[in-house]
């Protein structure tokens, strides 16, 4: 049986503060798809890297400095604004049809 070398910082995902400064350089990174960016993003948003004394802020192990949990958000409502546009563009509707509690997608 062959190991797999996972060496974690080598691996964004696993260890994204040795890869990322920024939210912003998240959401630039052209090799993560949205739902990756989301992971890395709402991790760093996360109470659990919260300032004891100072909320608004997020001290992420690994990295150098704190980051603004304002930036953190306003990078998240971004991929939202362009997952919605996308869903706009494709022209698609969840719908609920009379009589049933099923949903369906509809094609406009």
């Amino acid at each position: 049986m062959s190991e797999a070398n996972l060496n974690a910082t080598e691996l964004p995902l696993f260890h994204p503060a040795a890869h990322y400064d920024s939210p912003e350089e998240v959401l630039n990174d052209p090799q993560l798809c949205d739902a990756e960016k989301r992971v890395i993003l709402s991790s760093w948003a996360s109470d659990m890297f919260a300032v004891e004394s100072c909320p608004g802020l997020r001290e992420i192990p690994g990295m150098g400095r704190t980051l603004r949990l304002a930036d953190i958000l306003a990078a998240l409502r971004r991929l939202d604004r362009d997952d919605a546009s996308l869903g706009a563009e494709a022209g698609t509707r969840w719908r609920r049809h009379r009589g049933t509690e099923a949903r369906r997608l509809v094609t406009w």
